[in-house]
Order: structure tokens, then C-alpha cells, then sequence
């Protein structure tokens, strides 16, 4: 915004001067991240009282045209995509950049498919498949503190998360998320209208002083990925989840959202946020990353409240989970065959990611692989500068910068590969053509790796 856009808002109620504001949005007048007048300064130009201009703000909010940033002020509302995970379309280049699980890894469902559509499943039966309840009660009550928990079965993680927070939140509302941060979870505060507030990540996870920020912030929710995050690779240890869990013992109606996507998979033991006495929360778990991601299922244990207010959230649409994708998964996990696979999977993901990661450190881009799915590699220049380098050696890669949240980041010098899926030459070519990457762009290996 070039000019004083004080001078053309008009109006003297709450919803003219909110419909001024929309109008000069809709023909362009105004753009995503312009900001607008502080309230002080529109009541006073306008001649009005301070709380009719703050009373048209929240209308703008509400609607989802604008936001605020606390101090930063109020913005127009950035309506702009948000990178997805999975292949890009029409590119040439090798993409290392999916986040998707090895295909010939997942287990192949048709042998037990036909036997799962004898009986049809009519309106009014329960909504979760008695089965899987019961198999899901025992592994999702294994990791829960609390003793009154209550499931419900979703869409997958995304449709859990998405509907958990638009049960306990308004627009505008704040949640603490990751930094850097899942992909889907940016989407989906982002679509929601929600003002994320960043909670930076190290190897143990969330960092206390991150997540009290947060709630000083008045944040209303809490995401977090306690083991294998994403893109970091990093879990929960069992000091950081007690440090976290006693800088929640005094917000016990916060709603903390913890997203276990890896559960199956994972080399690290599971960890919590979420202390015996806390009252409003929910742990997810999706079987997409061992199952597939086109088994769009997750389990969601959770507080009695929360699950009602959850099964709400549900009833609009689709009421419930098909009963033969329940039946699928129920009889896929129970399987030994299938489980002993599975583990398999995840043994492979952690051993290919361990040996890219030393085959990096041995050209002299130090590496430690992490748990999941991905690499995180830290690089001594910026990651988009590398970036476009191995994209004229034929590699398409993910710069970190896609998953930060904090508000004017410097440029990120991280990489998020998914290698688990190279034979071993192109493991060595690609390490090979990050080495080269990093000289080209102005960066110096460590000795170690010039030895």
C-alpha cells in the first residue's frame, strides 16, 4: 500500500465501514499483507467512536478478509496457496522432495478385500466398527495419561486436526504451531482463518520457552508432533515432554492437538504433551504413512468433551468412516504377517536416511538423519540458492523456507529431502550433486568431508 488507504475507507457504522473495506479488497485497491489503519487512526479520520471501528474490524475478521498479527497490526488476509507434499505435476526433474512412503512398502490389501463386503452397513448402526474399537481402545490407551478417553474415526489426520480445531475455535483465534512446521497444518490454520503463532522446534521438539511465549500470546490450541516431526525429523525426549507438560499444568483447557502420524513406523518411543490432568485434548493417528496415504483413516482419542464436540463436527457431512475401510484397516493391523511388514518399512526408512545422511557428511555437508520419512539438511548457504543448482543437475528439492512460519524469516538453509526410495548410485549422485550444490552457491565443505 503506497499511500494513506486511511482516506479511502468510508462509512459511519461497524458493517459500512467493514463493506468499504471489502470493496477496496475486491477491485484490487488493497492486496494480501497490505496493512490496514490502526483503529485509533480510521475512528478518528472517519469521525466515529474507537469501538465502532473495532467493531468493523472483527466483522472483517470474522469474514476472513483480514487478520491480525497482535503488535503488528491488522492485515489483508493472504489467500495465497500453500505447498502440499506429494510429486509436483509435470516436472522432468527427479523429485526428491514427495514426503510420500515407499510404494512397494505399503501391504498389498487385495487378499483380504473380498472377504470384508459380505454384510452392507446401513444408516443408524454404530459409527465406528466394533472391531476396530476395541483394536484401537488397547493402542491408542497404551500412550494416553488420561483414563476417560473416548474415540472417534476420521478421514485421516488432516480431517481429525481440521475439525478438531474448528470445534474449539472462532477466526482469528490463536494456535501454536511447529517451527518449521508440517505443510497440511499450515493449510489448515491457515484456511481456517486461525492466526498461527510459532513455536520453534529443536532436536528435543517444541522448546519450552517457545510454547510458554505461545500461551502468554493467548494461543487456544496447541499442535504438536511429538516424535518424527515434520520436516525436522525430531521426537519429543522424555525431559522436554515433562518440561512441556508442567508449562501446560496451568492452562489445562488449552486444546493440545498432538498428531502421531508416524506411530507404526517410528524408531522413537512416544512421548506426551498431554499430563493426566489436562482437560481438553486429543491425540491422533493416521495409518496413511504404513497403510498408504489412500487409507484416509485416522483414530482420534480424546476427552469425552472434546469427542462430542468432535462427532458435531461430523454430522454435517460425512456422518461416519466407511465400515469397509474400517474393516480394511482393523483386519490389516491385526494381521502378523502385515505388522512384521510394517516393521520392516520402518527399519528400511530409518537405515536408507542413515546412510544418505553419511554419505553428505563424507562430502562435507555434515548430516544426522532424524526420525520419518525425510532428511533435514543444514547447509552454510541459503538453501534456495542450492536449490536451484540441483535443479539444473535434474533433482527437485524442497528449501526449507516453504515450512517456516515466523513472521520476515531469513532466507533458510535447510533442505528437506525424501531419499529412502534411491538405489545406492543415485544416493551417490545425489549426494555428490549437493556437494557440488553448496560450492557452487558460495558455500565451503567442512574439512572433514575435503580429507
Amino acid at each position: 500500500m503506497d499511500h494513506d488507504m486511511t482516506l479511502e475507507i468510508t462509512g459511519r457504522s461497524a458493517a459500512d465501514i467493514a463493506a468499504s473495506v471489502r470493496a477496496l479488497i475486491e477491485r484490487g485497491s488493497l492486496h494480501p499483507g497490505d496493512p490496514l489503519p490502526p483503529v485509533r487512526n480510521l475512528a478518528d479520520n472517519l469521525g466515529v467512536n474507537r469501538n465502532t471501528a473495532v467493531a468493523a474490524y472483527r466483522q472483517l475478521i470474522a469474514a476472513g478478509m483480514v487478520v491480525t498479527r497482535g503488535r503488528g497490526g491488522t492485515h489483508v488476509a493472504d489467500r495465497s496457496a500453500v505447498a502440499q507434499e506429494g510429486f509436483a505435476a509435470d516436472s522432468v526433474l527427479r523429485d526428491v522432495a514427495t514426503g510420500n512412503p515407499d510404494p512397494d512398502l505399503i501391504p498389498d490389501p487385495s487378499r483380504v478385500l473380498a472377504e470384508l463386503a459380505a454384510r452392507p452397513v446401513l444408516y443408524g448402526e454404530p459409527v465406528i466398527d466394533p472391531g476396530l474399537e476395541r483394536w484401537a481402545q488397547a493402542w491408542m490407551g497404551a500412550d494416553v495419561a488420561p483414563p476417560d478417553l473416548r474415540l472417534t474415526i476420521t478421514s485421516g489426520a488432516a480431517d481429525a486436526v481440521e475439525r478438531l480445531l474448528a470445534q474449539a475455535l472462532v477466526r482469528d483465534d490463536a494456535v501454536a504451531l511447529e517451527d518449521p512446521c508440517f505443510l497440511t497444518s499450515i493449510h489448515t490454520v491457515r484456511v481456517g482463518g486461525y492466526r498461527a503463532v510459532p513455536v520453534p522446534v529443536d532436536d528435543e521438539g517444541m522448546t519450552v520457552d517457545g510454547l510458554r511465549s505461545a500461551l502468554d500470546q493467548g494461543v487456544r490450541a496447541v499442535v504438536c508432533t511429538p516424535r518424527a516431526q515434520n520436516p525436522t525429523g525430531s521426537s519429543l525426549s522424555e525431559r522436554r515432554a515433562e518440561q512441556l507438560r508442567d508449562v501446560l499444568r496451568a492452562h489445562p483447557y488449552v486444546l493440545v492437538i498432538e498428531d502421531d502420524h508416524f506411530s507404526m513406523l517410528s524408531r522413537s518411543p512416544f512421548r506426551s504433551l498431554i499430563g493426566p490432568d489436562h482437560r481438553r485434548w486429543a491425540l491422533v493417528r493416521s495409518v496413511s504413512k504404513f497403510l498408504g496415504p489412500d487409507m484416509c483413516l485416522a483414530v482420534t482419542a480424546s476427552d469425552p468433551d472434546t469427542a462430542e464436540r468432535l462427532a458435531m463436527r461430523l454430522t454435517p457431512g460425512t456422518t461416519w468412516v466407511s465400515h469397509l475401510l474400517q474393516r480394511l484397516t482393523l483386519a490389516l493391523v491385526t494381521d502378523p504377517g502385515v505388522v512384521a511388514r510394517i516393521a520392516e518399512a520402518g527399519a528400511h526408512y530409518a537405515a536408507r536416511n542413515d546412510a544418505f545422511a553419511a554419505r553428505l557428511t563424507a562430502l562435507g555437508v555434515p548430516a544426522a538423519a532424524g526420525d520419518g520419512l525425510n532428511l533435514w539438511v543444514a547447509l552454510p548457504v541459503p538453501a534456495r540458492d542450492v536449490s536451484e543448482q540441483l535443479m539444473r543437475r535434474g533433482w527437485l528439492v524442497r528449501a526449507g523456507d516453504e515450512f517456516v512460519l515466523a513472521d520476515a524469516p531469513a532466507a533458510s538453509r535447510r533442505l528437506r529431502l525424501t531419499v529412502h526410495d534411491l538405489t545406492d548410485a543415485d544416493a551417490d549422485r545425489l549426494a555428490a550433486d549437493i556437494a557440488a550444490a553448496v560450492r557452487a552457491a558460495g558455500g565451503r565443505l567442512t574439512p572433514a568431508g575435503m580429507e
